[in-house]
């Protein structure tokens, strides 16, 4: 008899726990945004040129060298840093100059910005600059872009597909 109450208390337990879980999953509700709202997030990887010039090894250099790294030019590792910009209606509402990472800053710049703004229509303007020039720009896109409530614009960066790409819209967080 005992046997069986201990089964049919530890049933109540898990049953329980199950509704707990089961409440937990679903409520209480969680919105990412306001109604009537839209996400944008910008993100990108990349590393700019590289920031120093390279010099010729004199022959002493090249001679004090064990055979196998006898490279007759010495090139700095270090890039330089990416100026980003990004324009939303003709406002700019982002722009950073990113360093490169890694303890030597040979890595690359990275950034992930999210954006809530109204849903609607928009004029995006993405720019970015990954040389030494002061003026202009090394990648630039513009694109009419339409987002719903609750909608999820992802922009990435691909030097593949020529600058700024537009994934897929997608709904939700």
């Amino acid at each position: 008899m005992m046997k069986v109450l201990r089964f049919a208390a530890q049933a109540v337990v898990y049953a329980g726990f199950a509704v707990l879980v089961g409440y937990f999953s679903a409520s209480p509700p969680y919105q990412l945004i306001a109604p009537g709202e839209a996400q944008i997030k910008l993100s990108l990887a990349y590393g700019g040129k590289p920031a120093g010039g390279c010099r010729d090894r004199t022959a002493e250099e090249l001679a004090a060298l064990p055979p196998n790294m006898r490279k007759a030019q010495i090139c700095s590792r270090e890039r330089l840093p990416l100026t980003v910009e990004f324009e939303l209606d003709g406002d700019i509402v982002y722009r950073d100059v990113l360093p490169p990472s890694g303890v030597r800053n040979d890595g690359p710049s990275r950034m992930y910005e999210k954006f809530i703004v109204n849903a609607g229509d928009y004029e995006i303007a993405l720019r970015m600059r990954s040389t030494d020039r002061d003026a202009g720009w090394d990648f630039e896109t513009r694109r009419h872009v339409s987002v719903g409530p609750g909608d999820n614009l992802a922009i990435d960066f691909d030097p593949v597909a020529g600058g700024f790409v537009f994934p897929r819209l997608g709904k939700g967080g």
